[in-house]
C-alpha cells in the first residue's frame, strides 16, 4: 500500500496518523507489525507527540539550527541540508499492531517529515502478520 502526500512548505511535519490507522483497520492484520518507509532522500518519518503543535515547530526549529540552510555544502543541487535532516530523522518506522490497532502511546502520532518541499511524496506501508507476545 502507498499513500501520496503533498507538502506545502520547504520544511514541515505532516501528521499522517489517521491515514495509517485507516489502512490498518482496512487490512486483515489483527496482530503483527506495520512497516512505514519513505523512498526519498530529502524526507523522513518519525513518531512523536501529536497533541501539541508546538512540538512540531520545536523539532523543525532545532533541526534548522543543527543543520543550517547556509553552509559551505558541496552538493551542487542546493538541498544538502534536506539530505542531512533525512539522515538524522530516518526514513522508516516499525509500529506494533495489536487487536487491529496501532500500538501508539497516548500522545504519539506519526509524522511525515518534509525537508525539501513543497513536493509530492510517497509513504509505503507493509505489514507482517503474527502474534505478539505479552
Amino acid at each position: 500500500m502507498v499513500i501520496t502526500l503533498k507538502s506545502e512548505t520547504k520544511t514541515e511535519l505532516i501528521d499522517i496518523t489517521s491515514k495509517i490507522e485507516q489502512i490498518v483497520q482496512k487490512s486483515d492484520v489483527e496482530n503483527g507489525f506495520c512497516f512505514l518507509f519513505v523512498p526519498h532522500t530529502t524526507a523522513g518519518i518519525t513518531i512523536n507527540e501529536s497533541a501539541d503543535p508546538d512540538v512540531k515547530s520545536d523539532i523543525l526549529m532545532i533541526l534548522n539550527q543543527i543543520v543550517p540552510w547556509k553552509a559551505p555544502y558541496r552538493h551542487m543541487e542546493g538541498n544538502s541540508p534536506a539530505h542531512v535532516k533525512s539522515t538524522l530523522v530516518g526514513t522508516s518506522e516499525i509500529i506494533a499492531v495489536e487487536n487491529g490497532q496501532l500500538l501508539l502511546g497516548t500522545w504519539q502520532g506519526i509524522f511525515f517529515c518534509e525537508f525539501d518541499g513543497p513536493r509530492t511524496r510517497k509513504v509505503h506501508i507493509h505489514f507482517l502478520k503474527g502474534a505478539l507476545a505479552g
